[in-house]
């Protein structure tokens, strides 16, 4: 099969097409033929060297992935051979997505719904699941609650915008450009707001009487932190998603509010919270509560592209690999 891999850390020219052995499912394990994978920033983070969890060199980046079960391994019951599918994670952590075939462990898989392309399915896991995570296991959000999503138009943005309106949150979003803040308020947003005027944080103080947003999920931390404690609302919980470098913060910001900085990872959930996000996720697809949007559809061969777009300013939607 073709895949792309990694034989040193590095920048995007790195990312290399290469002809590698199909896999073959063992015990409790299927093949996926990938018809679209997903490309995040942390792919990116991953591919330089920077991240904090590193495969073993050579890889094949990606997790996110959707297609149709290629072949099952023993035990397997849940799934055969043809049906719709999306992937959690590949067989190795960090590892796996962009190629033709991907192995997965039959409980990292879950099925498709019909009413959802394979490239919205490859545009599910890491931003939805992330989303998930940081509104419901670090926030513990409530309906009624204010939601700032600080960088509203990627992936997670758009995935926290639907999930917050579902559950009965005054939702904010912010977006840099014309078209991410169309994006947002189409997907839900009750304000959006353009995060690159001086004001912006003022209009949203006088949207919430002055109290702030009871919860911020933050893509940009090293640029955004301090702005968000200045707009956090008492008791309010800010959870940091995003990030690329370091700031310089008053705690201060945190005490006479008893605000709470939260890190996520997703790669961190227990099997018991993965398995509760995506059970929620699959219900919010068979609804329709749930619609991912997806950016850019690019070939298997330009995953370097690929990885320089999703860190532009501006994004929009998710970028997908289509092998």
């Amino acid at each position: 099969m073709k895949a792309i891999r990694v034989h040193k850390f590095g920048g995007p020219e790195v990312l290399q097409l290469d002809e590698v052995p199909d896999p073959t499912p063992g015990p409790g394990q299927v093949v996926v033929r990938v018809r679209a994978a997903g490309v995040n920033p942390v792919d990116t983070y991953v591919r330089s060297g920077s991240y904090a969890m590193l495969p073993t060199l050579p890889y094949i980046p990606g997790n996110d992935a959707a297609g149709v079960v290629e072949a099952v391994g023993a035990g397997v019951t849940r799934f055969q051979k043809g049906d719709r599918v999306y992937v959690v994670r590949t067989t190795t952590q960090l590892c796996g997505a962009y190629a033709e075939l991907a192995l997965c462990d039959a409980a990292m898989v879950h099925p498709l719904p019909g009413n959802v392309s394979f490239s919205q399915g490859a545009a599910l896991s890491v931003p939805y699941g992330t989303a998930y995570r940081g509104l419901h296991h670090k926030a513990h959000a409530r309906p009624g609650e204010t939601l700032l999503v600080h960088g509203a138009s990627g992936g997670v943005g758009i995935a926290a915008v639907q999930l917050a309106r579902a559950h009965g949150m005054t939702v904010i979003g912010t977006a840099g450009s014309e078209r991410g803040r169309k994006l947002v308020h189409e997907h839900g947003a009750h304000h959006v707001l353009d995060h690159a005027t001086p004001d912006y944080l003022q209009r949203l103080m006088g949207l919430t009487d002055g109290r702030g947003a009871d919860v911020i999920l933050e893509m940009l931390a090293n640029v955004n932190l301090q702005k968000d404690l200045d707009v956090v609302a008492r008791f309010g919980r800010i959870v940091v998603i995003g990030n690329r470098g370091s700031i310089e913060i008053n705690p201060r910001g945190t005490m006479g509010k008893d605000a709470a900085i939260l890190g996520l990872a997703l790669w961190n959930a227990s099997p018991e919270e993965m398995a509760s996000i995506h059970a929620a996720l699959g219900a919010g697809l068979a609804n329709g509560t749930l619609r991912p949007v997806v950016g850019q559809e690019l070939p298997l061969k330009e995953a370097a592209r690929a990885q320089e777009a999703v860190l532009k300013p501006g994004a929009y939607g998710k970028i997908v690999l289509i092998p």
